[in-house]
Protein backbone atom coordinates (compact mmCIF):
# COMPACT_ATOMS: atom_id res chain seq x y z
CA UNK A 1 0.00 0.00 0.00
CA UNK A 2 1.32 3.47 -0.88
CA UNK A 3 1.44 6.88 1.13
CA UNK A 4 -2.20 7.98 -0.48
CA UNK A 5 -3.74 9.88 2.63
CA UNK A 6 -7.37 7.36 2.05
CA UNK A 7 -10.43 8.55 3.97
CA UNK A 8 -11.47 4.92 4.10
CA UNK A 9 -10.26 1.16 4.00
CA UNK A 10 -12.14 -1.43 4.28
CA UNK A 11 -10.86 -4.50 5.04
CA UNK A 12 -11.62 -8.26 5.35
CA UNK A 13 -14.33 -8.53 2.85
CA UNK A 14 -15.37 -10.49 -0.46
CA UNK A 15 -14.73 -8.17 -2.45
CA UNK A 16 -16.43 -8.39 -6.03
CA UNK A 17 -14.63 -6.90 -9.14
CA UNK A 18 -16.14 -7.02 -12.36
CA UNK A 19 -14.57 -10.49 -13.79
CA UNK A 20 -13.59 -12.38 -10.29
CA UNK A 21 -14.24 -12.26 -6.58
CA UNK A 22 -11.12 -11.11 -4.53
CA UNK A 23 -12.44 -13.39 -1.16
CA UNK A 24 -9.98 -11.97 1.49
CA UNK A 25 -8.94 -8.10 0.41
CA UNK A 26 -9.45 -4.54 1.09
CA UNK A 27 -10.41 -1.50 -0.89
CA UNK A 28 -9.67 2.14 0.11
CA UNK A 29 -11.16 5.23 -1.29
CA UNK A 30 -9.51 8.82 -1.71
CA UNK A 31 -10.91 11.40 -3.41
CA UNK A 32 -14.25 10.44 -3.52
CA UNK A 33 -12.75 7.41 -5.49
CA UNK A 34 -11.25 3.82 -5.59
CA UNK A 35 -7.83 4.55 -4.70
CA UNK A 36 -6.24 1.33 -4.27
CA UNK A 37 -7.53 -2.03 -3.53
CA UNK A 38 -5.28 -5.56 -2.77
CA UNK A 39 -5.96 -9.06 -1.43
CA UNK A 40 -4.89 -10.32 2.27
CA UNK A 41 -4.08 -7.76 4.86
CA UNK A 42 -4.99 -4.25 4.56
CA UNK A 43 -3.30 -1.11 7.02
CA UNK A 44 -4.31 -0.54 10.71
CA UNK A 45 -7.04 1.30 11.42
CA UNK A 46 -9.34 0.16 8.73
CA UNK A 47 -12.70 -1.01 9.05
CA UNK A 48 -13.21 -4.60 9.16
CA UNK A 49 -15.87 -6.15 7.09
CA UNK A 50 -16.31 -8.81 9.20
CA UNK A 51 -16.19 -11.32 5.93
CA UNK A 52 -18.85 -9.88 4.38
CA UNK A 53 -19.85 -8.66 0.40
CA UNK A 54 -18.21 -5.62 -0.94
CA UNK A 55 -19.73 -4.75 -4.06
CA UNK A 56 -20.04 -1.60 -6.48
CA UNK A 57 -23.18 0.47 -6.18
CA UNK A 58 -26.14 -1.09 -7.83
CA UNK A 59 -27.30 1.15 -10.94
CA UNK A 60 -31.02 0.80 -11.59
CA UNK A 61 -32.35 1.95 -15.15
CA UNK A 62 -36.32 1.38 -14.62
CA UNK A 63 -38.26 1.75 -11.76
CA UNK A 64 -41.68 3.59 -11.27
CA UNK A 65 -41.25 3.05 -7.46
CA UNK A 66 -41.30 6.83 -6.83
CA UNK A 67 -45.27 6.44 -8.22
CA UNK A 68 -45.85 3.92 -4.53
CA UNK A 69 -44.67 7.11 -2.73
CA UNK A 70 -46.17 9.78 -4.01
CA UNK A 71 -49.79 8.53 -4.22
CA UNK A 72 -49.63 6.12 -1.63
CA UNK A 73 -53.32 5.20 -1.58
CA UNK A 74 -56.35 5.64 -4.46
CA UNK A 75 -56.63 9.97 -4.50
CA UNK A 76 -54.00 10.76 -1.79
CA UNK A 77 -51.45 12.72 -3.18
CA UNK A 78 -48.30 12.88 -1.01
CA UNK A 79 -45.81 15.77 -0.87
CA UNK A 80 -43.84 15.38 -4.25
CA UNK A 81 -40.54 16.12 -2.11
CA UNK A 82 -40.84 13.90 0.58
CA UNK A 83 -42.37 11.18 -1.89
CA UNK A 84 -38.86 11.28 -3.71
CA UNK A 85 -37.25 11.61 0.09
CA UNK A 86 -38.58 8.58 1.15
CA UNK A 87 -37.98 6.74 -1.92
CA UNK A 88 -34.54 7.98 -2.09
CA UNK A 89 -34.09 6.27 1.42
CA UNK A 90 -35.47 2.99 0.27
CA UNK A 91 -33.37 2.82 -2.85
CA UNK A 92 -30.31 3.31 -0.89
CA UNK A 93 -30.96 0.82 1.54
CA UNK A 94 -31.72 -1.34 -1.06
CA UNK A 95 -27.84 -1.14 -2.40
CA UNK A 96 -28.78 1.30 -5.52
CA UNK A 97 -26.41 4.25 -5.79
CA UNK A 98 -27.71 5.79 -8.90
CA UNK A 99 -31.04 5.31 -10.05
CA UNK A 100 -33.23 6.25 -13.51
CA UNK A 101 -36.74 7.32 -12.04
CA UNK A 102 -39.09 6.04 -14.74
CA UNK A 103 -41.87 9.10 -15.20
CA UNK A 104 -44.96 8.23 -17.07
CA UNK A 105 -44.90 10.66 -20.04
CA UNK A 106 -48.53 10.85 -20.89
CA UNK A 107 -51.95 11.99 -19.94
CA UNK A 108 -55.02 9.57 -19.76
CA UNK A 109 -58.07 10.26 -18.34
CA UNK A 110 -59.47 7.59 -16.02
CA UNK A 111 -56.82 5.51 -16.12
CA UNK A 112 -53.90 5.72 -13.40
CA UNK A 113 -53.95 8.78 -11.09
CA UNK A 114 -49.98 9.30 -11.55
CA UNK A 115 -50.81 9.71 -15.37
CA UNK A 116 -49.65 13.21 -16.79
CA UNK A 117 -47.19 13.89 -13.69
CA UNK A 118 -43.60 13.64 -14.82
CA UNK A 119 -43.24 17.10 -14.81
CA UNK A 120 -44.04 17.76 -11.30
CA UNK A 121 -42.55 14.65 -10.46
CA UNK A 122 -39.06 15.98 -12.24
CA UNK A 123 -39.34 19.36 -10.10
CA UNK A 124 -39.44 17.40 -7.12
CA UNK A 125 -36.36 15.49 -7.86
CA UNK A 126 -34.44 18.21 -8.91
CA UNK A 127 -35.11 20.24 -5.76
CA UNK A 128 -34.36 17.30 -3.52
CA UNK A 129 -31.41 17.47 -5.31
CA UNK A 130 -30.43 20.91 -5.15
CA UNK A 131 -31.12 20.92 -1.72
CA UNK A 132 -29.03 17.86 -0.29
CA UNK A 133 -31.55 15.26 0.42
CA UNK A 134 -30.91 12.70 -1.66
CA UNK A 135 -28.73 9.67 -1.04
CA UNK A 136 -28.33 8.30 -4.61
CA UNK A 137 -27.40 9.78 -7.37
CA UNK A 138 -30.96 10.34 -9.87
CA UNK A 139 -31.47 10.59 -13.51
CA UNK A 140 -34.54 10.52 -15.44
CA UNK A 141 -36.26 7.58 -17.71
CA UNK A 142 -38.80 9.22 -19.91
CA UNK A 143 -40.87 6.28 -20.75
CA UNK A 144 -43.64 7.18 -23.75
CA UNK A 145 -46.30 5.50 -24.27
CA UNK A 146 -46.91 5.90 -27.93
CA UNK A 147 -50.61 6.04 -28.57
CA UNK A 148 -51.43 8.74 -25.87
CA UNK A 149 -51.91 11.81 -28.02
CA UNK A 150 -50.23 14.07 -25.96
CA UNK A 151 -46.93 12.10 -25.27
CA UNK A 152 -44.79 14.08 -27.91
CA UNK A 153 -45.85 17.58 -26.21
CA UNK A 154 -44.88 16.44 -23.14
CA UNK A 155 -41.87 14.55 -24.33
CA UNK A 156 -40.39 17.83 -25.58
CA UNK A 157 -41.04 19.71 -22.01
CA UNK A 158 -38.60 17.82 -20.54
CA UNK A 159 -36.13 16.13 -23.03
CA UNK A 160 -33.88 19.28 -22.39
CA UNK A 161 -33.31 18.57 -18.67
CA UNK A 162 -29.50 17.18 -17.99
CA UNK A 163 -30.60 14.63 -16.26
CA UNK A 164 -32.36 12.81 -19.02
CA UNK A 165 -30.90 9.63 -19.44
CA UNK A 166 -32.82 7.16 -21.18
CA UNK A 167 -36.02 7.04 -22.91
CA UNK A 168 -38.59 4.06 -23.72
CA UNK A 169 -40.79 3.08 -26.02
CA UNK A 170 -43.99 1.70 -25.16
CA UNK A 171 -47.08 0.53 -26.35
CA UNK A 172 -49.93 -1.07 -23.69
CA UNK A 173 -52.71 -1.57 -26.28
CA UNK A 174 -54.76 -4.03 -25.06
CA UNK A 175 -54.02 -7.68 -27.34
CA UNK A 176 -50.57 -7.02 -27.81
CA UNK A 177 -46.77 -6.92 -26.13
CA UNK A 178 -46.94 -7.75 -22.51
CA UNK A 179 -51.08 -7.79 -22.58
CA UNK A 180 -51.50 -9.75 -25.88
CA UNK A 181 -54.01 -11.94 -23.56
CA UNK A 182 -56.52 -8.99 -22.89
CA UNK A 183 -57.29 -11.02 -19.52
CA UNK A 184 -54.41 -10.65 -17.85
CA UNK A 185 -54.54 -6.53 -18.58
CA UNK A 186 -58.34 -6.43 -17.29
CA UNK A 187 -57.07 -8.51 -13.75
CA UNK A 188 -54.43 -6.02 -13.53
CA UNK A 189 -56.55 -2.81 -13.78
CA UNK A 190 -59.07 -4.89 -11.44
CA UNK A 191 -56.29 -4.79 -9.00
CA UNK A 192 -55.53 -1.23 -9.09
CA UNK A 193 -56.85 0.70 -6.04
CA UNK A 194 -60.96 0.68 -5.93
CA UNK A 195 -60.79 -1.09 -8.98
CA UNK A 196 -62.62 -0.97 -12.75
CA UNK A 197 -65.54 -2.73 -13.51
CA UNK A 198 -65.55 -4.44 -16.69
CA UNK A 199 -67.61 -1.91 -18.37
CA UNK A 200 -65.29 0.98 -17.35
CA UNK A 201 -62.71 -1.66 -18.88
CA UNK A 202 -64.62 -1.42 -21.96
CA UNK A 203 -64.51 1.96 -22.59
CA UNK A 204 -61.04 2.07 -21.43
CA UNK A 205 -59.87 -0.65 -24.04
CA UNK A 206 -61.93 0.98 -26.85
CA UNK A 207 -60.12 4.47 -26.62
CA UNK A 208 -56.97 2.87 -26.52
CA UNK A 209 -57.91 0.50 -29.74
CA UNK A 210 -58.66 4.42 -31.07
CA UNK A 211 -55.63 6.05 -29.92
CA UNK A 212 -53.04 3.18 -31.29
CA UNK A 213 -54.68 3.33 -34.76
CA UNK A 214 -54.73 7.44 -34.88
CA UNK A 215 -51.18 8.86 -33.57
CA UNK A 216 -48.82 5.42 -32.88
CA UNK A 217 -47.27 5.70 -35.83
CA UNK A 218 -46.45 9.21 -36.05
CA UNK A 219 -45.91 9.68 -32.40
CA UNK A 220 -43.26 6.85 -33.03
CA UNK A 221 -41.01 8.95 -35.52
CA UNK A 222 -41.60 12.03 -33.25
CA UNK A 223 -39.84 10.24 -30.20
CA UNK A 224 -37.17 8.30 -32.03
CA UNK A 225 -36.18 11.75 -33.86
CA UNK A 226 -36.65 13.44 -30.47
CA UNK A 227 -34.29 10.98 -28.98
CA UNK A 228 -31.89 11.26 -31.43
CA UNK A 229 -31.31 14.68 -31.66
CA UNK A 230 -30.90 14.97 -28.29
CA UNK A 231 -28.34 12.26 -28.03
CA UNK A 232 -30.57 10.09 -25.31
CA UNK A 233 -30.68 6.40 -25.47
CA UNK A 234 -33.79 4.35 -26.56
CA UNK A 235 -35.30 1.29 -24.70
CA UNK A 236 -38.07 -0.85 -26.83
CA UNK A 237 -40.36 -1.99 -24.49
CA UNK A 238 -42.45 -5.58 -24.43
CA UNK A 239 -41.23 -7.01 -27.55
CA UNK A 240 -43.09 -10.04 -28.63
CA UNK A 241 -42.93 -10.66 -32.42
CA UNK A 242 -40.26 -10.40 -35.34
CA UNK A 243 -41.43 -7.48 -36.01
CA UNK A 244 -41.27 -5.70 -32.80
CA UNK A 245 -37.71 -6.78 -33.09
CA UNK A 246 -36.90 -5.31 -36.81
CA UNK A 247 -38.70 -2.03 -35.41
CA UNK A 248 -36.16 -2.01 -32.33
CA UNK A 249 -33.39 -2.58 -34.79
CA UNK A 250 -34.57 0.31 -36.87
CA UNK A 251 -34.83 2.67 -34.60
CA UNK A 252 -31.40 1.87 -33.40
CA UNK A 253 -33.04 0.72 -29.55
CA UNK A 254 -30.06 -0.17 -27.36
CA UNK A 255 -31.83 -1.32 -24.41
CA UNK A 256 -35.03 -3.78 -25.04
CA UNK A 257 -36.50 -3.97 -21.66
CA UNK A 258 -38.82 -6.99 -20.80
CA UNK A 259 -38.83 -8.61 -24.02
CA UNK A 260 -42.25 -11.37 -23.18
CA UNK A 261 -40.66 -14.45 -25.92
CA UNK A 262 -37.91 -16.26 -26.17
CA UNK A 263 -38.07 -15.47 -30.09
CA UNK A 264 -37.59 -12.14 -29.60
CA UNK A 265 -35.05 -11.96 -26.70
CA UNK A 266 -32.81 -14.16 -29.46
CA UNK A 267 -33.52 -11.44 -31.94
CA UNK A 268 -32.86 -8.33 -29.70
CA UNK A 269 -29.52 -10.53 -28.61
CA UNK A 270 -28.47 -11.13 -32.09
CA UNK A 271 -28.66 -7.14 -33.10
CA UNK A 272 -26.46 -6.80 -30.40
CA UNK A 273 -29.18 -4.99 -28.26
CA UNK A 274 -28.95 -4.87 -24.20
CA UNK A 275 -32.04 -7.79 -22.99
CA UNK A 276 -32.98 -6.53 -19.47
CA UNK A 277 -35.35 -7.69 -17.63
CA UNK A 278 -37.26 -7.77 -14.23
CA UNK A 279 -35.61 -8.63 -10.99
CA UNK A 280 -38.54 -9.74 -9.17
CA UNK A 281 -39.55 -11.84 -12.39
CA UNK A 282 -36.16 -13.69 -11.16
CA UNK A 283 -36.75 -13.54 -7.56
CA UNK A 284 -40.66 -14.79 -8.19
CA UNK A 285 -39.04 -17.71 -10.43
CA UNK A 286 -41.47 -16.15 -13.17
CA UNK A 287 -43.24 -13.35 -15.16
CA UNK A 288 -46.46 -11.88 -13.12
CA UNK A 289 -48.12 -11.86 -16.70
CA UNK A 290 -47.51 -14.86 -17.69
CA UNK A 291 -44.71 -14.13 -20.19
CA UNK A 292 -40.73 -15.41 -20.40
CA UNK A 293 -39.32 -16.08 -17.37
CA UNK A 294 -35.93 -14.11 -16.71
CA UNK A 295 -33.85 -17.74 -15.92
CA UNK A 296 -34.81 -19.36 -18.79
CA UNK A 297 -33.40 -16.06 -20.76
CA UNK A 298 -30.07 -16.32 -18.39
CA UNK A 299 -30.14 -20.04 -19.16
CA UNK A 300 -29.49 -19.14 -23.10
CA UNK A 301 -27.13 -16.29 -22.38
CA UNK A 302 -29.58 -13.82 -23.38
CA UNK A 303 -29.66 -11.52 -20.00
CA UNK A 304 -27.84 -8.54 -19.90
CA UNK A 305 -29.36 -6.05 -17.45
CA UNK A 306 -31.85 -6.03 -14.21
CA UNK A 307 -34.20 -3.47 -12.93
CA UNK A 308 -36.18 -3.54 -9.65
CA UNK A 309 -39.21 -2.36 -11.55
CA UNK A 310 -41.84 -2.30 -8.44
CA UNK A 311 -39.52 -3.29 -5.72
CA UNK A 312 -36.33 -1.93 -4.80
CA UNK A 313 -34.87 -4.36 -2.32
CA UNK A 314 -35.45 -6.88 -5.53
CA UNK A 315 -32.37 -6.24 -7.49
CA UNK A 316 -29.48 -7.29 -4.78
CA UNK A 317 -31.69 -10.13 -4.44
CA UNK A 318 -31.84 -11.62 -7.99
CA UNK A 319 -28.51 -10.96 -8.55
CA UNK A 320 -27.17 -13.37 -5.84
CA UNK A 321 -29.86 -15.70 -6.62
CA UNK A 322 -28.98 -15.43 -10.43
CA UNK A 323 -25.47 -17.90 -9.65
CA UNK A 324 -27.41 -20.25 -7.54
CA UNK A 325 -30.36 -20.46 -10.18
CA UNK A 326 -27.99 -21.02 -12.92
CA UNK A 327 -24.56 -22.35 -12.41
CA UNK A 328 -22.52 -21.01 -15.59
CA UNK A 329 -23.28 -17.68 -14.38
CA UNK A 330 -20.95 -16.50 -11.58
CA UNK A 331 -20.84 -14.07 -9.26
CA UNK A 332 -19.03 -11.42 -10.59
CA UNK A 333 -20.94 -11.97 -13.71
CA UNK A 334 -24.25 -11.66 -11.77
CA UNK A 335 -23.27 -8.51 -10.13
CA UNK A 336 -22.27 -6.73 -13.41
CA UNK A 337 -25.89 -7.33 -14.60
CA UNK A 338 -26.76 -4.82 -11.64
CA UNK A 339 -23.64 -2.56 -11.99
CA UNK A 340 -21.54 -2.18 -14.84
CA UNK A 341 -23.57 -3.22 -17.77
CA UNK A 342 -26.35 -0.89 -17.18
CA UNK A 343 -23.87 1.51 -16.32
CA UNK A 344 -22.11 1.63 -19.70
CA UNK A 345 -26.04 1.44 -21.28
CA UNK A 346 -26.60 4.88 -20.42
CA UNK A 347 -23.28 6.39 -20.44
CA UNK A 348 -22.42 6.30 -16.78
CA UNK A 349 -18.71 4.74 -17.08
CA UNK A 350 -17.17 6.40 -14.69
CA UNK A 351 -18.82 4.04 -12.15
CA UNK A 352 -20.35 0.64 -11.83
CA UNK A 353 -17.37 -2.08 -10.81
CA UNK A 354 -14.61 -1.81 -8.15
CA UNK A 355 -11.89 -0.42 -10.06
CA UNK A 356 -9.02 2.38 -9.26
CA UNK A 357 -10.26 5.78 -10.26
CA UNK A 358 -14.17 4.69 -10.57
CA UNK A 359 -16.22 6.60 -8.50
CA UNK A 360 -16.57 4.61 -5.04
CA UNK A 361 -20.02 4.47 -5.17
CA UNK A 362 -19.88 1.12 -3.13
CA UNK A 363 -22.11 -0.87 -0.83
CA UNK A 364 -21.40 -3.81 2.15
CA UNK A 365 -23.62 -6.87 2.47
CA UNK A 366 -24.68 -9.25 4.75
CA UNK A 367 -26.21 -12.70 3.66
CA UNK A 368 -27.96 -14.56 6.09
CA UNK A 369 -30.79 -17.11 5.11
CA UNK A 370 -29.89 -16.52 1.75
CA UNK A 371 -31.63 -12.85 2.16
CA UNK A 372 -29.11 -10.04 1.78
CA UNK A 373 -28.78 -7.07 4.17
CA UNK A 374 -27.03 -3.96 3.30
CA UNK A 375 -24.97 -2.96 6.01
CA UNK A 376 -23.17 0.27 4.56
CA UNK A 377 -23.32 2.32 1.62
CA UNK A 378 -21.04 5.22 0.38
CA UNK A 379 -21.62 7.50 -2.65
CA UNK A 380 -18.79 8.99 -3.82
CA UNK A 381 -16.77 7.73 -1.13
CA UNK A 382 -19.07 9.50 1.98
CA UNK A 383 -21.34 7.20 3.86
CA UNK A 384 -24.84 7.90 3.06
CA UNK A 385 -26.32 4.61 4.45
Amino acid sequence: MTSIKHETVIANARIVLADRVIERGWVAFADGRIAELGEGHAPAGSEDAAGDLIMPGLIELHTDHLEAHYVPRPKVFWDPIAAVVSYDGQLATSGITTVLDSLRVWREDGAEEVDGRAGVLAEAIASAREANLLRADHFLHLRCEIPMPSVVEEARELIGRPDVRLMSLMDHTPGQRQFRDEVKLRDYYRGKGAGMTDAELDVLFARRFTYQKTYAATNMRAIVALAQQYEIPLASHDDTTEENVADAISDRVSVAEFPTTIEAARGLHQAGIGILMGAPNVVRGGSHSGNIAAIDLAREGLLDILSSDYIPSSLLMAALQLPERVPAIDLASAVRTVTKTPAEAVGLADRGEIAVGKRADVIRVHVAHNVPAVRSVWREGQRVA
